[in-house]
């Protein structure tokens, strides 16, 4: 009898190691990750497989998202200024690399705009403060964390005082991300008229097979004219005030011009996803002049197949780069095609460069991401590890010729799970003010030395191992 019930079991495990095989055999990151799990925590592995590892988010729902968005793109039309080209100079790859990219992205690149680099809290939280207080229709706001902290409070003044004044106020907020929000300021914020959706909610997420999608967008719009995106959310640690981290570097961006539209349909794409309501675009995508000339391209990225947009585009503009690639990233944990791409481009000669955290805000992804060293190393990638404080900016910067600044991490979680969004800029002013923050950001940086990085310990050799297989949940 004890055999049968052994025979069974054995039986049950193989078969749930079959059917992770199966469901997963196109996506082999994911699939030795979850394979590694069921392997090693039977029945509860694939439990939790079928519960955050499967693409279960229904296609008819991305099908109704990818809708919404080629509606009002074709509303503005006839608003928007598009480039013919990348606004610099003509050369055969650049050409090829605007196909690609107008290919790519499903918005158009607009040329009436204008981008300024905002560095760290203080200064992003200042102008976007600023911009808050002078609102007179709307307020549109769409954040991965929300604290109530001592930030958190300055923006609930400025929040609730715009709602009383009669200016519409919208805040979306993601379940996970922002957890530890408490129902206090969620309620102050509904008694002066705000009104909120929460992303995803964890209950929700849960049962519905979607704990595994985050919405990690920092997205806020400001009476249709103004926008910022970047990798400032809204809590006390942005502002260097987390004792174990310290100093923080980011980087965010302030918009204004035609590329400003485009956040506000994603803006109105997650509120219609988050609170089941669609808001009329007449209303909040008014015509407005800008009097800039940069170019600026959208690029946003969803879970579902072929979503993963802001991927594309990373891939597309490191295959293009002839002379260099800067990285900044708070997690490198890139997928297969990113890693072949930049290891070519090294290996061919392009000057790869990337700056990775010393001082990390998780251990285990730390970890992880140094697993992929030796290879970016061995390669001839310049690695650099931050030692100010904590490095959070996801820049990215080919040649002379365009540059990205968004929400999306190199990792595989914001490039293939999570909702994001990056702005792919190509003015050189706004690009020569990037690189020289990466040139400052390498002055308080320590080069990764090749010979002292292959004699670490093997116990670290080990844990990275590990994590590197588990890479792709992290």
């Amino acid at each position: 009898m004890g055999f049968i019930w052994l025979s069974a079991i054995l039986i049950v495990y193989i078969i749930q190691l079959a059917a992770v095989f199966v469901m997963e055999h196109r996506r082999q990151a994911q699939l030795t990750a979850w394979l590694l799990i069921t392997f090693m925590f039977p029945f509860i592995g694939f439990i939790a497989y079928i519960m955050l590892g499967k693409d279960f988010v229904r296609r008819r729902r991305l099908e109704r998202f990818k809708q919404e968005t080629i509606r009002y793109a074709n509303q503005l039309s006839q608003q928007v200024t598009q480039a013919a080209d990348m606004g610099n100079e003509q050369v055969e790859t650049q050409k090829k690399l605007f196909a690609m990219l107008t290919g790519l992205a499903p918005f158009p690149i607009t040329r009436n705009n204008e981008a300024i680099v905002l560095n760290n809290g203080d200064d992003t939280y200042e102008e976007i403060l600023r911009e808050l207080r002078q609102a007179t229709h709307h307020i549109h706001m769409d954040y991965y964390t929300i604290r109530d902290d001592e930030i958190g409070q300055r923006f609930l003044q400025v929040l609730t005082s715009k709602a009383r004044e009669g200016v519409q106020v919208r805040v979306v907020y993601d379940g996970i991300g922002s957890l530890h929000l408490s129902d206090k300021y969620i309620e102050e914020l509904h008694l002066a008229g705000v009104r909120t959706s929460c992303f995803l909610p964890p209950r929700i997420a849960f049962f519905d097979r979607k704990l595994n999608y985050r919405n990690h967008r920092k997205i806020v719009v400001i009476d249709g004219t103004v926008g910022f995106i970047g990798g400032i959310n809204i809590g006390d640690e942005y502002l260097g005030k987390d004792p174990k981290l310290g100093f923080w570097r980011d980087t965010h961006l302030r918009l204004k011009g035609d590329s400003v539209y485009y956040l506000q349909e994603l803006f109105m794409n997650d509120w219609a996803f988050a609170a089941k309501e669609e808001l009329d675009g007449k209303a909040y995508m008014t015509p407005h002049h800008c009097l800039g000339n940069e170019r600026v391209l959208m690029v946003s990225s969803k879970p579902g197949q072929h979503a993963h947009k802001i991927d594309e585009v990373m891939f597309a503009a490191i295959t293009a780069a002839l002379t260099r690639i800067y990285i900044t990233t708070p997690y490198f944990i890139p997928d297969s095609s990113l890693l072949m791409g930049l290891r070519t481009a090294a290996l061919s000669g392009v000057d790869v460069r990337l700056i990775i955290p010393g001082i990390a805000d998780s251990k285990l992804v730390l970890l992880a991401t140094l697993s992929y060293m030796q290879e970016m190393l061995d390669a001839g990638v310049k690695v650099y590890r931050y030692e100010k404080g904590f490095i959070h900016s996801k820049v990215m910067i080919v040649d002379h010729m365009l540059a990205t600044v968004g929400t999306a991490n190199v990792d595989m979680r914001s490039l293939l799970s999570n909702f994001e969004l990056n702005a792919v800029l190509f003015d050189e002013g706004t690009i020569k003010k990037l690189e020289t923050d990466f040139m400052e950001d390498m002055k308080h940086s320590r080069e990764l030395d090749k010979k002292t990085f292959m004699n670490r310990p093997n116990r670290q050799k080990a844990a990275e191992a590990l994590l590197r297989m588990l890479s792709p949940l992290l």
